[in-house]
């Protein structure tokens, strides 16, 4: 992906601590499955470029999607973890259009098979 030494921190937390961090940080008082913040945007974006940033997980929504998907939570999780990983690294499918949303989802096709092929998921 173009980062080789990079770092980013992963948090998975539960419902309750994900919707604090919605509320207070995005301005939606309800639980997520995943939220990322770029450490590479805003006026101080390029102080740490190897930091890219952060990329938070609620368990129990998770749970939740896999069970409702007939998916082990372990690759629901997996999934989720890419997703976000993608968002702090450039990949938007919510502001960007059509086009970037299908390019972000083939990539996620090509990184959770990467993983299936290595027998981690």
């Amino acid at each position: 992906m173009g980062y080789p030494d990079s770092e980013l921190s992963l948090v998975i937390t539960g419902d309750r601590g994900i919707r604090r961090v919605n509320r207070e940080y995005l301005g939606k008082d309800r639980p997520t499955n995943v939220i990322s913040f770029a450490m590479n945007e805003g006026e101080f974006g390029g102080v740490n470029p190897e930091l890219l940033g952060d990329v938070i997980i609620s368990a129990d929504t998770t749970a939740r999607e896999a069970e409702e998907g007939g998916l082990p939570f372990w690759h629901r999780l997996c999934f989720l973890v890419i997703h976000g990983v993608l968002h702090i690294t450039g990949y938007d499918h919510e502001r960007s259009g059509e086009a970037e949303a299908r390019r972000m989802e083939a990539k996620e096709r090509e990184l959770f098979a990467l993983l299936e092929d290595e027998a981690l998921v």
